[in-house]
């Protein structure tokens, strides 16, 4: 089986998110299994052409009533033997920012970027000779690649191809006006433009989920979520018309990078679930770089998060709120690292400087401060309104540090209540975004840091947990197979 991974990003190339880190990762998990897996992405601003193998010949992508011409480059992910064309193209990539400015999705041509990643993913298969048995597309950006096959590529030349859609988030959509598709070939709009529409809008996303031949999430508990009215971000026609081609398959994570026994940001206080005393003092010294007191009284809570109304975060952000009791009344710490909407930035700074000995904020992102706060805390929280699937829950049961979520996509999947399932719980789970329901549940995790010894069981018991990518790679050739068959 040979499939082609089409996709706006891959680390260590370009990362704006989960996306970066999770289309390598299944690609490697794939290759384990057989399977011929190959990526094909834009070569951003940031990517050094001179690192790259460079095709002599230049490479044609029929768009619209034009056809625009691209490098065309090669390398592998790291440490493995998978390929890796790079489309260069300067004046759609080249720039800082892969879909806008400051992390935004705001550049003005972003459909005739995509669109053009969607064409290429074609046009790449002829010029290398190599015709995929699966198109894996990836979020909106490579969603339009389902509409193609369906209505104009089928016929030429990929009789026997299958498309797969991922939705990683199901919130970024790629909406853009209707005067926009001419940049797609006359023919496709003639036989399908009504399936590039979503209301009065073209919409890539709702092409990707009408064409495909295979949808998932990247949870099992978030692909119920999108049926549903209020998680549906206005696709749920779309989607419960697509139930039988649509699945969750949870993400895995990386168990070699995220190791505390070997993580060097750690070091010399590295630990594992059978020699936990660096813990102690990994917490000892993320106080000290918080600007905590050293207190091994109270627990230290953690968050490393994006500042933004999904994340919850607006939970935290009152003085006054609920979910800060513990915190303000001296029983509990909480060091939080992240960035996003300046509000929630300032807030978070005000709350700092209300109460410095049991809260500090750092504004920004610091990879090994990020895994100080996992390792050195005693509990993580993420009060996310919605989460298709989540990684820093993972991180945090590997590290030891008991997750504390909401109820929804793949926190659900991943993290069972202590309160319910006391024998085989590893973390706490509230069900509403309300500040009083978290504060409850903080609360309660302050309560359970007093029994010492039963923190350290079921600390134990979340760090020899496994949420890997083998399990997901058998899914998604099942998957794979499934489209193959429609």
């Amino acid at each position: 089986m040979t499939v082609l991974m089409v996709t706006s990003e891959a680390i260590p190339f370009a990362k704006s998110g989960g996306l970066g880190d999770a289309v390598p990762a299944l690609a490697r998990a794939l290759k384990k299994r057989g399977i011929d897996v190959g990526i094909v992405m834009p070569r951003y601003y940031s990517t050094d052409k001179n690192t790259l193998f460079k095709y002599p010949n230049a490479m044609g992508v029929p768009m619209g009533d034009t056809e625009r011409w691209c490098a065309v480059y090669r390398t592998e992910l790291p440490s493995s033997r998978i390929p890796v064309w790079m489309l260069d193209r300067e004046d759609l990539f080249g720039r800082q920012g892969l879909y806008g400015p400051d992390g935004s999705h705001s550049w003005a041509d972003n459909s005739l970027r995509f669109a053009f990643l969607s064409a290429a993913a074609f046009q790449l298969s002829r010029f290398l000779g190599r015709i995929p048995d699966i198109l894996h597309l990836h979020d909106w950006q490579s969603a339009p690649v389902a509409w193609l096959l369906k209505h104009f590529e089928r016929a030429r030349g990929f009789e026997h191809t299958a498309s797969v859609l991922t939705i990683h988030n199901l919130g970024y959509q790629g909406v853009f006006p209707p005067s926009e598709a001419a940049i797609f070939p006359q023919e496709a709009l003639n036989a399908g433009f009504a399936d590039l529409l979503r209301g009065a809008d073209m919409n890539f996303l709702a092409a990707g989920i009408n064409c495909a031949d295979a949808i998932n999430t990247v949870s099992p508990s978030y692909a119920k979520e999108i049926l549903l009215p209020e998680y549906s971000e206005g696709l749920g026609a779309e989607l419960n018309a697509k139930t039988d081609r649509l699945r969750g398959i949870l993400n895995g994570m990386d168990y070699a990078d995220w190791n505390p026994a070997r993580d060097k940001a750690l070091r010399p206080l590295n630990y594992d679930w059978y020699w936990l005393r660096g813990k102690a003092k990994l917490k000892a010294r993320l106080q000290r770089e918080a600007g905590l007191p050293l207190r091994e009284d109270v627990p230290l809570f953690g968050m490393v998060t994006r500042l933004t109304g999904q994340k919850g975060i607006d939970l935290l952000t009152d003085i006054h709120s609920p979910a800060l009791k513990e915190f303000r009344e001296g029983r509990a710490q909480l060091a939080i690292l992240g960035s996003g909407e300046r509000r929630y930035e300032e807030a978070l700074e005000g709350i700092s400087k209300e109460i410095p000995e049991n809260c500090r904020a750092r504004i920004g992102f610091s990879g090994p401060y990020s895994r100080l706060v996992e390792a050195g805390s005693d509990f993580f929280i993420m009060p996310s309104r919605y989460e298709p699937c989540g990684l820093n829950q993972m991180y945090s049961l590997r590290y030891g540090t008991l997750p504390i979520v909401r109820r929804t996509g793949g926190l659900a999947d991943t993290v069972r209540s202590l309160d319910t399932s006391p024998q085989s719980g590893n973390g706490f789970v509230f069900n509403k975004p309300d500040s009083r329901e978290l504060g409850d549940t903080l609360s309660r995790a302050v309560s359970f840091y007093k029994n010492t010894k039963t923190l350290q069981k079921v600390r134990k018991r979340a760090m020899r947990l496994r949420f890997d990518w083998n399990a997901s790679s058998e899914q998604y050739e099942a998957l794979y197979r499934q489209a193959m068959e429609e």
